[in-house]
C-alpha cells in the first residue's frame, strides 16, 4: 500500500507509511514547536483467518455458559499480512514509540494518555479506509441471497502485545472508553501470571469509535520554555499587541472583536484556536455537569449548558471525499466578518495565497507567523459578516420559500439576536475551508415548541436541527450527507445522554425528506403547527453508524 496522509480533526497531519512488519505513523508537525505532536509510532496490523467465524458463532448461539468460557479455545488462527480492512478479522497493537528530544519537549505527564492518543489516531486512520463487505456469510446464511444476508458490525481487535503488554494498560484504556470486551465478568483468575482476566479479546467497533469525543484523546506535548517566546501556561488572549512596521499594533488573537483573524492555515499547520486549543497542552474534554432542573413555560427540563461564544469554532473535520475541512462555529453579531480560525485544506490555502511570491512556511515562533496585513488579505476576500450573510440568504427566493424570513437587514439582525439569547438553542454557521455556506439552529426538543406538539414524547437531552444552505456552490446530495452527518456526529459526542435527534421540515420539502431518510432518519408522523404542516423525523443513537467521509 502507498504512503498516505491522515488529517486529524485538530488540524494536525500524520504520514502513514508501510514498514517491515507493520505501519509507521509520523507527525508532520515536527518543525512547529508551538504545539508539537509526538513524533511517531509503529503498529503491527494483521488479519487472522477464523476470527470472523468465531464472532459469528457467538452472535448466532448467544452467550456461552460458564464452563465454555473458562476453557481456552483450541482452534488456531492463521495470521496474514494486512492488505485491506475486514469485517471482524483485523488485529493490531503498538510495537514501538518514537519520543521527541528531551531538550525540546517535556515528557508526557501521563504515558497512558499518550498511548491512548496514539491508538485513537491509529483508529481514526483505520476507520477512514474503504469499508469492508458488511454482509455476514456463515453456516446459517450461506444459502441466503447475498442482498438478504445479515449485516455485521465492523470491528478491529486490540492484541495484548508490544506496548499493550503493560500490566494495567488495557484495563485503563477500557475504562477510558477507547476499547471494550464482551467478557464483562470479574473472572476467577487470582494470579495474573496465569491469565489475562479477559483482556485477550479487546476490540473497537466503528459505530462506537465515531461516538467518542476526540477532545478526550488529542493533546500536544509541552515545549521546553526556551523553545517558545511565551510561557506554555500563558493564555493566548493575554498576550500583548506587538508593533509592526507601519506603526499599527498586531491585535492579540484572543481579542473578541477580531475573532481570531489569523493567517489562513493549510492542513499541515497547527490551528491556534478551536475546540482543541489548550495552552496547558492537555485534553480539552470536560464531562457534562450533573442535571439540575428548571421550568420554561410550565415544562420541567434540565438546565442547559452554556453554548460556545460568538464566532467560536466548536467542530472541525477533514472530509477526504471533498478534500476540504468542514467546520461549525457559533454565529456572531460582530460587524467584522468572522474569518477562518481552524485548518484549511492545502489546496484552498495555496489558492488563497497563490498571488504571493512566497509560499506558506512553518514557523517555530508565534511572532514569526505572517499576519493578514503581511499577505495583503485584510479585505477578508469580500466576506460578509453573519448578519449580512443571513440577509443575503434569507432573501433568496429558494430559502424564503421555506423559512419566510425575508426583509431588510434589521429584520435578520433581530432574528439573529433572538437566536443568541435563546436558552435552549444556538445559531450556527457552517463553513467549508472557512467559507460560510449554511445556517443551522441546534436546539433541545423538550422545552422547544416541538416538545409541546409531541406531547412530551422525547428525552430530556434529545436535540433538534433547523437548517438552510445559502450558497449555491455548496448544494448537492453529497454535500448534504457530509454536513448533516457531521451535525449528528457533533450532537452525539457533545453529550452521551442525547439518544435521539429530530427534525421537522415542512411536508412539501420532499428533497430534504429524502436526504434525511438517506442519513438514517425515519418519519414518525406529521405535526400540524400553526404555521406549517411538518414531517416529524427522528434518528436514534444506536441507528447511526458514522459520519460521511
Amino acid at each position: 500500500m502507498p504512503a498516505s496522509v491522515c488529517h486529524l480533526p485538530n488540524g494536525q497531519n500524520l504520514t502513514v507509511t508501510p514498514v517491515f512488519g507493520g505501519l509507521s505513523f509520523k507527525s508532520n508537525e515536527l518543525s512547529n514547536h508551538r504545539s508539537a505532536f509526538p513524533p511517531g509510532w509503529t503498529i503491527v496490523l494483521n488479519e487472522e483467518d477464523g476470527a470472523e467465524d468465531d464472532d459469528t458463532a457467538d452472535t448466532l448461539h448467544g452467550e456461552t455458559d460458564g464452563a465454555d468460557r473458562l476453557s481456552p479455545s483450541l482452534k488456531k488462527h492463521a495470521i496474514h499480512r494486512w492488505k485491506k480492512p475486514s469485517l471482524h478479522s483485523d488485529h493490531l497493537f503498538l510495537s514501538s514509540i518514537s519520543s521527541p528530544s528531551s531538550s525540546e519537549f517535556r515528557p508526557a505527564s501521563s504515558p497512558t494518555r499518550q498511548i491512548a492518543m496514539m491508538l485513537w489516531a491509529t483508529l481514526y486512520w483505520y476507520f477512514h479506509q474503504q469499508e469492508p463487505d458488511m454482509r455476514v456469510t456463515n453456516t446459517a446464511s450461506e444459502h441466503t441471497a447475498e442482498d438478504g444476508r445479515p449485516r455485521g458490525e465492523w470491528k478491529i481487535y486490540i492484541n495484548r502485545e508490544g506496548i499493550f503488554k503493560g500490566k494495567n494498560l488495557l484495563a485503563k484504556l477500557e475504562r477510558m472508553g477507547l476499547i471494550t470486551t464482551e467478557d464483562s465478568s470479574v473472572g476467577c483468575v487470582v494470579d495474573e501470571r496465569f491469565g489475562d482476566r479477559g483482556y485477550s479479546k479487546m476490540f473497537v467497533t466503528r459505530r462506537a469509535f465515531w461516538q467518542m469525543d476526540a477532545r478526550i484523546y488529542l493533546f500536544t506535548l509541552s515545549p521546553v520554555a526556551h523553545m517558545s517566546p511565551f510561557p506554555s501556561t500563558s493564555p493566548i488572549s493575554s498576550r500583548p499587541s506587538s508593533p509592526m512596521r507601519d506603526g499599527r499594533g498586531r491585535e492579540s488573537p484572543g481579542r473578541e472583536h477580531r475573532h481570531d483573524t489569523a493567517t489562513p492555515r493549510p492542513g499541515n499547520m497547527t490551528p491556534l484556536v478551536g475546540p482543541f486549543l489548550s495552552t496547558s497542552h492537555l485534553p480539552t474534554y470536560y464531562p457534562p455537569h450533573p442535571a439540575q432542573y428548571t421550568f420554561t413555560n410550565g415544562i420541567r427540563h434540565p438546565l442547559r449548558p452554556k453554548p460556545y461564544r460568538q464566532g467560536e469554532t466548536f467542530y472541525t473535520r477533514y472530509i477526504p471525499s471533498l478534500q476540504q475541512y468542514l467546520s461549525f462555529r457559533v454565529a456572531s453579531l460582530s460587524p467584522i466578518p468572522v474569518t477562518q480560525n481552524g485548518p484549511w485544506s492545502m489546496q484552498n490555502a495555496l489558492h488563497s495565497l497563490g498571488n504571493h511570491r512566497e509560499s506558506p512556511r512553518l514557523y517555530a515562533s508565534d511572532t514569526a507567523v505572517p499576519t493578514l496585513s503581511h499577505l495583503g488579505l485584510e479585505d477578508h476576500h469580500g466576506q460578509l459578516n453573519d448578519v449580512d450573510l443571513l440577509h443575503k440568504w434569507m432573501n433568496e427566493p429558494r430559502v424564503a420559500y421555506s423559512w419566510g424570513e425575508t426583509g431588510p437587514r434589521e429584520h435578520q439582525e433581530t432574528f439573529l439576536k433572538n437566536g443568541l439569547i435563546s436558552r435552549h438553542s444556538f445559531p450556527v454557521i457552517g463553513c467549508f475551508d472557512g467559507k460560510p455556506f449554511a445556517y443551522f439552529e441546534l436546539y433541545y426538543v423538550k422545552e422547544d415548541r416541538l416538545g409541546k406538539y409531541i406531547g412530551g414524547d422525547c428525552g430530556e437531552w434529545d436535540r433538534g436541527i433547523h437548517c438552510l444552505v445559502g450558497e449555491q456552490e455548496f448544494r448537492g446530495s453529497h454535500r448534504v450527507k457530509v454536513w448533516l452527518s457531521a451535525l449528528l456526529h457533533y450532537l452525539w459526542t457533545s453529550d452521551m445522554r442525547t439518544n435521539c435527534v429530530m427534525m421537522e421540515p415542512r411536508v412539501d420539502n420532499a428533497k430534504l425528506l429524502n436526504y434525511c431518510q438517506e442519513a438514517g432518519f425515519y418519519k414518525a408522523k406529521e405535526i400540524a403547527f400553526p404555521h406549517k404542516q411538518a414531517n416529524l423525523l427522528k434518528i436514534t443513537r444506536d441507528a447511526w453508524e458514522k459520519p460521511c467521509i
